[in-house]
């Protein structure tokens, strides 16, 4: 029997709530008892999507950060979205170390992280639209 949960947050676009999210997300996969290094890999992931959308997605922190959780068996699947300013080159941007904020000493390596984490990350973006990164994790299934 395969379970499956979903939750939606959305929550304002200040970085004082990205650890509410990632807490938020590690809270909803307990359900699968994932170890702790399944945990932190999670987090770690949640916490540098979350970022990215509050840091590159806008310049007023009124705006929304939205994220969707499914659980489907043993997959856990994250959406982050904003609805901000976009990414113009995604395939660039996914580039370690590239960043468009290097005077807020940003190092360029949060969708390197996501993807070092994650066993899927998936990054859809449109300049002036927003972006939408979408990460997978399956839990409790060994590498072989």
């Amino acid at each position: 029997m395969h379970s499956k949960n979903e939750v939606e947050l959305s929550f304002d676009a200040r970085s004082v709530n990205e650890g509410f999210a990632r807490m938020a997300v590690a809270a909803f996969i307990t359900e699968l008892n994932p170890t702790m290094d399944e945990l932190s890999d999670v987090k770690t992931a949640v916490s540098e999507a979350v970022t990215n959308a509050i840091i590159h997605g806008y310049d007023n922190p009124g705006e929304k950060v939205h994220m969707t959780c499914r659980i489907m068996g043993r997959e856990v699947e994250i959406i982050v979205c904003d609805t901000g300013r976009g990414i113009e080159d995604v395939a660039r941007a996914m580039e370690p170390f590239y960043t468009t904020k290097p005077e807020l000493e940003r190092s360029g390596m949060g969708f390197a992280f996501m993807e070092a984490f994650m066993d899927e990350v998936q990054v859809q973006s449109a300049p002036g639209k927003g972006t939408s990164v979408r990460m997978k994790k399956y839990i409790g299934v060994q590498e072989g």
